[in-house]
């Protein structure tokens, strides 16, 4: 995929309508910190498109952003750490599934997990949330850089132990400071998505 344009076109809020964009999206899911706007940066080869933020929880809503008029990234609230009332959790989780069940244009939900931690109890709900809603996750190992090359297989065998995924379930290791992963992600987005030509 070449970028030739990105841009945010739609933000929902809680209490907003979800759009049918009438385009295939790609959704990404992780815990708050997991590194969701620094591999959406990382894919659309800009710097702070999508704000990143020491503090956990600043994605609030769910963005979608246009990638060359034919497809769209879309990127959920972060859960787990995010200091918020529980009530507002919960509204997010409902926000979270609500899209899960009415999009129709919904191909593939990537889930972000830090590789170098084993999947929290969050993360286990995550992916099973996910697999309930008729979605096979498609795993990101984020923050690559930040482990040593000899226990990256160890802890993507912990992810893979972790989470009870399959053989043939997709697990790509990614780095939003070395881009490591960034084609293969977009290899499998465009095959995901029929959008090779786009």
């Amino acid at each position: 995929m070449i970028i030739r344009n990105v841009s945010l076109d739609i933000v929902c809020g809680i209490t907003s309508k979800l759009p049918d964009t009438g385009r295939p999206e790609i959704a990404f899911a992780g815990k708050s910190n997991v590194g969701k706007s620094s591999l959406i940066n990382g894919l659309m080869n800009r710097k702070s498109l999508a704000r990143t933020s020491a503090q956990p929880g600043k994605t609030q809503t769910i963005n979608f952003y246009n990638i060359n008029e034919c497809m769209y990234l879309v990127d959920l609230p972060g859960y787990g750490y995010a200091k918020v009332a529980q009530s507002e959790k919960e509204k997010w989780g409902k926000m979270i599934e609500r899209y899960l069940h009415t999009s129709k244009n919904l191909k593939a939900v990537f889930l972000l997990i830090d590789i170098r931690h084993d999947p929290s109890a969050n993360d286990k709900q995550m992916y099973e949330w996910i697999v309930h809603n008729g979605y096979e996750p498609i795993i990101i190992a984020t923050k690559l850089d930040k482990l040593k090359r000899s226990q990256v297989q160890k802890n993507i065998k912990a992810i893979r132990d972790g989470l009870g995924l399959r053989m043939d379930n997709v697990l790509i290791p990614f780095s939003a400071e070395t881009k490591q992963g960034r084609e293969e992600i977009w290899a499998l987005i465009d095959e995901l998505t029929g959008m090779e030509s786009c």
